[in-house]
């Protein structure tokens, strides 16, 4: 999920069900686009009218208004993996991971971690095996990554650049119950964390810190991203997914978008910046 300044809308998607929405909060109008498998996250793009989609089993390019799909790069052919949480960087870069599969038995962490240059050039990156990406976000200098496996239930950073830095722990969840989730970066460079089964949203400091817990009225929040005209809008999607019929009547908002007042702004949403091919 992000917010788009140009448009003053805020995209996001429906994994499960293949789509790709979007909401103007200034009118409440909705738009939908369908995909030819699930979408698992995306960017904004420099390029007018286009975003970078990391699909399943693949990375392309989408026009929005022509409903044009440009594939770019398979995702882990042979691997029982797909796509999953995925960001920009502050120079332009799409980040992404992925999420095990597998026909039986528990999810391993043989997903990888990867990066998308300007030039189309695909780089696997130097970080631990992964069986559910998840918490993509950069500082606001972009000298930090986060990211984690949410089965490890350790939210971890490190150095970022053209090369990264050792991984070390940022914040240590194994205590909860639930799991860590998709994350954003605030203006005073606090990382927000959704936390999968916990009903929340939770800020930490730059140095791991605690600092703020925001309730949800879903118990399985997904990822949050700042928007509105000032970016202290902070939405948060939640999902529906694995929740049986009892827990769903416990849950009526499962699966909701949110909008909550953030006591702090939020950072633009970096575009990529990349070109589709044949597009000036």
């Amino acid at each position: 999920m992000l917010w788009d300044e140009r448009e003053q809308a805020v995209y996001w998607t429906d994994i499960a069900g293949s789509t790709l929405w979007r909401l103007h909060p200034a009118d409440g109008s909705v738009t939908h686009w369908r995909m030819p498998e699930r979408l698992a996250s995306f960017a904004l793009c420099k390029a007018e009218g286009w975003l970078l989609l990391a699909l399943a089993s693949q990375l392309a390019f989408f026009q929005l208004d022509q409903q044009r799909l440009i594939p770019l790069h398979a995702i882990e052919p042979g691997l029982s993996t797909r796509a999953n949480d995925g960001a920009c960087d502050r120079q332009g870069r799409f980040v992404f991971g992925t999420l095990h599969e597998p026909a039986v038995g528990a999810k391993q962490p043989v997903g990888g971690f990867y990066r998308l240059h300007a030039d189309l050039r695909l780089e696997k990156l130097p970080l631990p095996g992964v069986a559910i990406s998840n918490s993509i976000a950069f500082s606001p200098a972009s000298d930090r990554m986060y990211f984690c496996d949410s089965l490890a239930r350790k939210i971890l950073c490190c150095d970022y650049g053209d090369r990264l830095g050792e991984p070390r722990v940022f914040v240590d969840l194994d205590g909860i119950a639930g799991e860590p989730d998709g994350s954003a970066v605030d203006a005073e460079g606090a990382l927000w964390n959704a936390q999968w089964g916990m009903h929340r949203v939770v800020r930490y400091l730059p140095d791991g810190t605690e600092d703020l817990v925001l309730d949800l009225p879903a118990r399985q929040p997904t990822r949050p991203a700042f928007g509105g005209p000032d970016l202290k809008t902070l939405y948060v999607t939640s999902a529906r997914d694995g929740l049986t019929a009892t827990q769903l009547a416990d849950d009526p908002h499962a699966g909701a978008l949110f909008a909550l007042a953030a006591p702090v702004a939020g950072l633009r949403e970096p575009r990529f910046a990349g070109s589709p091919p044949h597009h000036g």
